[in-house]
């Protein structure tokens, strides 16, 4: 039960940091940004079919304090989670994943570069991906780029 009250402040436990894409854009931006994919909710309406969107997260510093609260969507019905700007640092993300109530992600934001975290389980990285290269969640799908420390 602690834990479930603790915020953030729980530490991940064998997940590597998350990074930018090492060959996406790079630009002269001083922020960066960060894209979560977290797990797909259904939502429905009347005799309207259902849509899913991605989860709400926080955005915690790396002592576990919740920095902000991001409402995971661009509209009502849209399924694109929500571009954050962040100043370049090192976070952890909270966010519900599939297969799990709860995940911690340790992420890393770069000056001018997209940090992405996959945790709805969609995400294919390519086969030209080295698998060292890529963060694998604990249910065995990609979450992302291993951050270059």
């Amino acid at each position: 039960m602690a834990l479930v009250l603790a915020g953030c402040s729980t530490t991940p436990v064998g997940l590597a940091p998350v990074g930018p894409n090492p060959m996406g854009i790079h630009t002269t931006a001083a922020n960066g940004q960060l894209v979560v994919y977290s797990a797909l909710s259904g939502h429905g309406e009347g005799n309207n079919p259902t849509w899913y969107r991605h989860t709400d997260y926080y955005i915690c510093d790396q002592n576990g304090h919740r920095l902000e609260h991001v409402s995971n969507n661009r509209g009502y019905y849209s399924q694109t989670p929500r571009t954050v700007t962040l100043s370049a640092g090192k976070y952890i993300v909270e966010a519900r994943a599939k297969d799990a109530l709860r995940m911690y992600v340790p992420v890393v934001i770069k000056p001018g570069e997209t940090t992405t975290v996959h945790l709805d389980g969609n995400w294919q990285p390519g086969t030209v991906a080295p698998q060292r290269e890529i963060v694998i969640a604990p249910s065995g799908y990609p979450v992302g780029w291993r951050a270059e420390m």
